[in-house]
């Protein structure tokens, strides 16, 4: 459910970000050891979620995206890729088998200019930063929805054997019925695996896409071993599963094969070797995907279930899904990996939600850290990392023990920021719950900043930092009408007379000829520099007011 995922996350996301690659720090290298636990983010490209941000035909662009969103998760820590080169039967890499991406170029077919092969560039960019690459496969999605069958390439295999299709709720899937399918999904994982230095093949949740799927003809046709249908679709499942366990391997050795199921396989309320759980979806009734038999059967490398709720959760609890997970797994040689819904801390709104500010994302890495069995974790998804400060924060905490760079662990609860009249010189004038009825009303839940009235918009959002409210440093400093120039960890910002120097991760703030300590440092967070507002509004002398009520900083400049 990868990519169902994606799409809900993609329509509540915050904006995502231009890069993770801060202009004013480098990436830190995360270099897996021997028995290091995995540290995986996935990276989605279907309808353009993570790379590219829209479609393009630019080298140049494609380079640059990609040098982003790598740096920024070696910053984070994180020391595997899981990246979608498959998203719908077609190729972010130069294949013989399956078309260029619509997603990657904007038409199905068309290369990138200057002979550009994105992967071969995914690759050997996480290998100079100390990180896996592994190739996320859809195996049998063709379209997103029906009307894209027109836009398919002519090559395309879909378009080549319509006979292999089968339409289903206004999408094109193959047939995993079909032995030339599952071959044809076989080939293509073997192509990469010879072509590219991958280390490993990754697939998805999608394989039947529902239960009303049409495949009676086919059934007639095959299944004649078998009573029922489900039975027959997940043997067909299985088929495909370990073709690929066998012929990956034989092509290549040392190349990993997992999939990323969904987190339930069954519940044992519908079946006695299920987890504790009550949900009625699965993904051995719905999918037809036996997850649970081909850990036993030692098909795979790894597993890393997509286990999507809180601790705590009425029909499908977390910690009772890590731990029927952890016992697949034990006695076998496969790893255990756990899929982190990473997109739900974008979701919560307030602070009684446990996915609010990180905090479940917090509680569930340590708790994979400390299960037995379990040999990492992968976040779903860069997009929304690279949206939250929040995530960033835990993220680094939990992966590099960052104690600064926005990395400090944040309550459920953070107090009111700056919320204590100022008593400096500058005439600032800093109170909480000061109610402007100017203001319109919050219906977001999230900061907002007005500047002489108007409400700024960030790429990076505003949060809360040990009482203090940290802005993005371009943005405020231009609407302050300051200049800013950046170079080596340092900031230099002027308006008018007024002068302040800062550097990166320093306590410690030039305005003029007077030095000042802040609270809270100047860090980098999804490629922008922060600052606490206090420190900018006394430097600048501003009239600031924090409205705890409705979440809203205003500002108001004076003359300097």
């Amino acid at each position: 459910m990868l990519a169902a995922f994606a799409i809900l996350a993609f329509g509540l996301a915050l904006p995502l970000l231009p890069s993770w690659q801060t202009d004013e720090a480098e990436a830190a290298v995360s270099q897996p050891a021997a028995g290091e636990e995995l540290r995986g983010v996935w990276v989605s490209s279907v309808i353009n979620l993570d790379y590219p941000k829209a479609p393009t035909t630019s080298a140049a662009e494609l380079r640059k995206q990609a040098d982003a969103i790598l740096d920024g998760a070696a910053a984070c820590g994180f020391n595997a890729v899981f990246l979608q080169v498959r998203p719908c039967a077609d190729a972010l890499y130069q294949s013989e088998i399956f078309p260029w991406s619509i997603y990657l170029t904007g038409q199905q077919g068309v290369a990138p200019n200057s002979a550009f092969d994105p992967l071969a560039y995914w690759v050997e960019g996480a290998h100079q930063r100390g990180m896996e690459l592994h190739a996320w496969i859809n195996p049998y999605r063709i379209t997103k929805t029906a009307a894209e069958w027109d836009k398919l390439a002519a090559d395309s295999p879909a378009k080549k054997h319509p006979e292999w299709t089968v339409v289903y709720k206004d999408n094109y899937y193959f047939n995993p019925a079909l032995a030339e399918v599952r071959q044809l999904v076989i080939d293509g994982a073997v192509e990469m695996v010879q072509k590219y230095a991958i280390d490993g093949v990754h697939m998805d949740d999608y394989f039947y896409p529902g239960t009303d799927f049409d495949d009676a003809k086919e059934f007639a046709a095959q299944g004649g071993g078998y009573a029922d249908i489900s039975d027959w679709r997940r043997h067909n499942v299985d088929l495909l599963v370990q073709g690929l366990d066998e012929a990956l391997h034989k092509a290549r050795a040392d190349v990993e094969f997992g999939i990323s199921p969904a987190g339930i396989w069954a519940s044992n309320t519908l079946n006695p070797a299920g987890s504790a759980t009550t949900s009625t979806y699965s993904s051995y009734y719905n999918m037809y995907a036996d997850s649970r038999g081909w850990v036993k059967a030692g098909w795979l490398d790894y597993i890393a279930p997509q286990i999507y709720w809180e601790a705590g959760h009425k029909t499908a609890d977390f910690t009772a899904l890590l731990d029927w997970w952890a016992g697949v797994v034990s006695g076998t040689d496969v790893k255990l990996y756990i899929g982190l819904a990473d997109y739900k801390t974008l979701e919560a709104k307030a602070a009684d939600s446990p996915w609010y500010d990180g905090a479940e994302i917090t509680r569930q890495i340590a708790a994979c850290g400390a299960k037995a069995g379990v040999s990492g974790t992968i976040h779903f998804r860069y997009g929304s990392i690279s949206g939250s400060p929040a995530l960033q924060r835990v993220i680094k905490q939990a992966y590099t023990g960052a104690e600064n760079n926005g990395s400090q662990p944040v309550s459920t609860n953070p107090p009111a920021p700056d919320n204590t009249p100022s008593q400096q010189p500058g005439g600032n004038n800093i109170n909480n719950n000061q109610t402007n009825p100017a203001i319109p009303p919050n219906t977001t839940g999230e900061l907002r900043v007005f500047v002489n009235g108007k409400q700024l918009t960030f790429d990076q959002q505003p949060y809360i930092e040990a009482g203090r409210v940290m802005l993005p440093m371009r943005i405020i400093f231009q609407e302050l009408g300051a200049t800013v120039n950046y170079a080596d960890r340092k900031i230099d910002a002027r308006r008018g007379d007024v002068t302040i120097k800062l550097t990166l991760d320093s306590k410690t703030m030039q305005v003029g000829a007077q030095t000042k300590t802040l609270d809270v440092p100047a860090v980098s967070v999804g490629g922008r520099t922060m600052l606490p507002l206090r420190a900018v509004a006394e430097a600048l002398q501003c009239q600031v007011q924090w409205d705890n009520a409705s979440k809203t900083v205003t500002i108001t400049q004076g003359a300097v």
